[in-house]
């Protein structure tokens, strides 16, 4: 939870921002219950968001401060908080960074300070951390924020998305509502971070969360599916045993699962830590290692990126992906592959 001494490390202006962890546990925002053991992983992880958050906002534009010193390419862990995940952390100071830089004017150069440090290894989670100030704000951002370039910086809409669904879980997932703002282009990547809190939602139960997705229109299902892919792998949470179910249960979602699971893997490999539990999990969803998986977004990114950086751009990043598993999975590729390739799980 929030301390005194958390509140007292942050400027007195920014006081009113401080987080108290317990307002986003999994038990206070209207999430089902689950496995016991899984569920206190999954508090960990709001945990440790909530540990960044407040080391973002006490540290203002400097480093944040690492608990202990690290191995050779690996990013430091906030004070506190675990290595293995340290990326939450870096997610959780994204996003107060992201709210003082809107607040006060400062056009990005504290989220800027934070991704020419050691965030920039957890870039993807950055990014995502911004989504969820814009999301809080009730701001889009639509093209990008200040300090953020190139395609990951669409992952904005993803933690927007996210966001959304985390905290208002009826709305989003059972009454299928869709937040104006992101009506649109946006929406598959907002989808995606809705898919990714569904993990959450359901405690990481793969019966639960082929319902869930089973009740949205056929066109929306893979964007989440994708979601769910990428925080099983992330997360790592559950054992290959149960993962091989989820893989059944998303039936002919397969290639969005991968493509989430293979963006997982590439933010573990760049971060230089990969637990075993997440190296099971994203060979189990995606049939590779983690840096196999990692290079398949490499790829799909190069070839991505020599179109421009455009929302269009980043879901065909998406796509590609999706190619590079099925060619990995010794699936035939039995139609050209599109620019504007209308799968529903794109990156």
């Amino acid at each position: 939870m929030v301390t005194s001494v958390t509140a007292q490390r942050t400027p007195f202006l920014f006081r009113p921002l401080v987080l108290d962890d317990r307002s986003i546990r999994l038990d206070k925002t209207g999430h089902l219950p689950g496995d016991p053991e899984v569920r206190r992983r999954l508090e960990g992880v709001v945990a440790a968001f909530a540990a960044g958050y407040g080391a973002g906002l006490a540290s203002g534009r400097g480093p944040l401060e690492p608990d202990a010193p690290t191995a050779p390419g690996t990013a430091p862990a906030p004070a506190g908080v675990p290595a293995a995940l340290a990326g939450f952390a870096y997610e959780g100071a994204a996003m107060s960074r992201a709210l003082l830089d809107v607040l006060t004017g400062t056009r990005g150069r504290r989220v800027a300070g934070l991704l020419e440090g050691p965030g920039r290894r957890h870039f993807h989670l950055v990014h995502v951390g911004i989504g969820w100030a814009y999301s809080r704000l009730r701001l889009r951002p639509w093209s990008g924020v200040p300090g953020a370039r190139g395609l990951p910086r669409w992952l904005a809409w993803d933690g927007w998305g996210f966001h959304q669904a985390y905290v208002r879980p009826g709305p989003v997932f059972y009454e299928h509502r869709v937040e104006r703002g992101a009506r649109g282009p946006a929406m598959p990547v907002r989808d995606q971070g809705a898919g990714r809190a569904l993990w959450f939602h359901t405690c990481a139960d793969p019966e639960t969360v082929g319902r869930v997705i089973a009740g949205f229109p056929p066109h929306r299902r893979g964007d989440l599916w994708s979601g769910v892919g990428l925080a099983a792998a992330y997360t790592g949470v559950r054992p290959p045993d149960v993962l091989a179910s989820l893989l059944r249960i998303a039936e002919g979602h397969r290639a969005d699962l991968a493509q989430g699971a293979a963006f997982a893997a590439k933010a573990r490999v760049l971060a230089g830590e990969v637990p075993g539990d997440v190296r099971d999990a994203i060979e189990t969803l995606c049939s590779a290692s983690p840096a196999t998986a990692a290079k398949w977004t490499d790829i799909a990114h190069d070839e991505a990126a020599d179109h421009g950086d455009s929302l269009e751009d980043y879901q065909y990043w998406r796509t590609l992906v999706r190619r590079e598993w099925r060619r990995h999975d010794g699936g035939l590729v039995r139609r050209e592959w599109r620019r504007h390739d209308g799968g529903g799980g794109q990156w």
